[in-house]
């Protein structure tokens, strides 16, 4: 199956995973290709005007891994104008992720993933995974556990 994973990343955290998911997924005998979303300039959180440098497509990939931070206990704004930008997702297995600093789901990743699933349905996308990564000291078992049920998805 070719799988693109399109991911906003700040801070290379989200990248990492993105990474992670790649290596796994191509070493399951998946084209796989991570493609980043990098806005032109600064973009604050909740942006609405969002410009970009790079916007991958997606209608080449029979299936999606969307990645992002949590940014201001929301999606980010960049990847939030990307994804409302895109064309249709009809017949298109999607999962998602979001990574986070602050602790507990309910600190902004619950309503990111929601915002992402939201956005990939109106679409018409079917959304067969999520996770939340909290960037503390348990974070490699929790990207090995990510990585494991999203490579069970596809």
């Amino acid at each position: 199956m070719n799988i693109g994973i399109i991911v906003h990343s700040q801070t290379e955290h989200t990248y990492s995973v993105a990474q992670t998911l790649k290596e796994k997924l191509s070493a399951e005998g998946h084209s796989t290709k991570v493609e980043r979303v990098i806005p032109a300039g600064d973009v604050p959180p909740r942006a609405k005007n969002v410009k970009f440098e790079s916007r991958p497509e997606v209608d080449v990939y029979d299936a999606l891994i969307f990645g992002a931070p949590v940014q201001a206990f929301s999606l980010s704004a960049v990847m939030t104008a990307y994804m409302r930008r895109l064309p249709s997702l009809q017949d298109k297995k999607i999962a998602c992720f979001v990574t986070k600093g602050l602790p507990f789901n309910w600190t902004g990743g619950n309503r990111a993933i929601s915002q992402m699933k939201k956005i990939c349905q109106s679409k018409g996308g079917t959304v067969i995974g999520t996770g939340i990564i909290i960037w503390n000291k348990n974070r490699e078992i929790k990207i090995v556990e990510l990585v494991e049920q999203f490579s069970g998805l596809f």
